[in-house]
């Protein structure tokens, strides 16, 4: 049984998937409290499901990019075989996770995006390091930036873990309406940075306010 915030078909706002129609499965619960979190209402609203409802409800939509976020979803334990059914089914499968629980049981069909925490978010303690070993040529890494601090924070994780060879793609997106995201692309162009400089694409087509998209 999982626990689900909303499933919803909108445009991928973030990710090496940006643009495109996807369906998203938004799980309940998690366990960190960043700084600028924009998703408060998925730590407890929820409808309990069965794994086979939630497949069936992701069909109507005739989409075979499909990702699972939260909240975060690792959390809920049969997170596991709703993502074995959806990659059965055929579906590109992305999983949204924080970075502080081990994605080591993570199906290797499934592209993790995988948050590294900067300080801004007051969560970067909880970053679990050995779950860079675990990360594929398919996976993403991203970091929400705040200011110039969590900027010089993932430039120098970057670097350290060479991180641009190790995964498909590093993500750095700036805090919506926070950090201008020119002023990060400044810096990321000044240090020649291997990484992609994105922006909550969603946010810009229907508003930051806006559930469901």
């Amino acid at each position: 049984m999982l626990t689900v915030n909303e499933i919803f078909y909108s445009i991928q706002g973030e990710s090496d998937q940006s643009g495109r129609p996807c369906v998203f499965v938004r799980l309940t619960g998690c366990d960190l409290r960043c700084v600028w979190c924009d998703t408060p209402y998925a730590f407890r609203d929820g409808r309990a499901l069965e794994v086979a409802d939630v497949i069936a409800e992701v069909g109507q939509y005739r989409c075979d990019l499909v990702e699972i976020t939260g909240g975060e979803p690792l959390l809920q334990e049969d997170v596991y075989p709703l993502m074995d059914r959806l990659v059965a089914d055929g579906a590109t499968v992305l999983l949204e996770t924080g970075g502080q629980l081990d994605v080591g049981r993570v199906p290797t069909s499934v592209i993790k995006v995988m948050d590294i925490k900067c300080p801004g978010s007051a969560e970067s303690g909880r970053n679990v390091w050995g779950n860079l070993e675990r990360l594929t040529n398919r996976d993403q890494v991203k970091f929400i930036i705040a200011d110039r601090v969590d900027y010089e924070f993932a430039r120098d994780v970057v670097r350290r873990h060479t991180l641009a060879t190790r995964c498909g793609a590093v993500l750095f997106s700036p805090v919506h309406d926070a950090l201008p995201p020119a002023r990060l692309g400044e810096w990321v162009l000044g240090d020649h940075l291997p990484v992609r400089v994105q922006i909550q694409l969603h946010k810009y087509l229907w508003g930051a306010e806006t559930r469901g998209v």
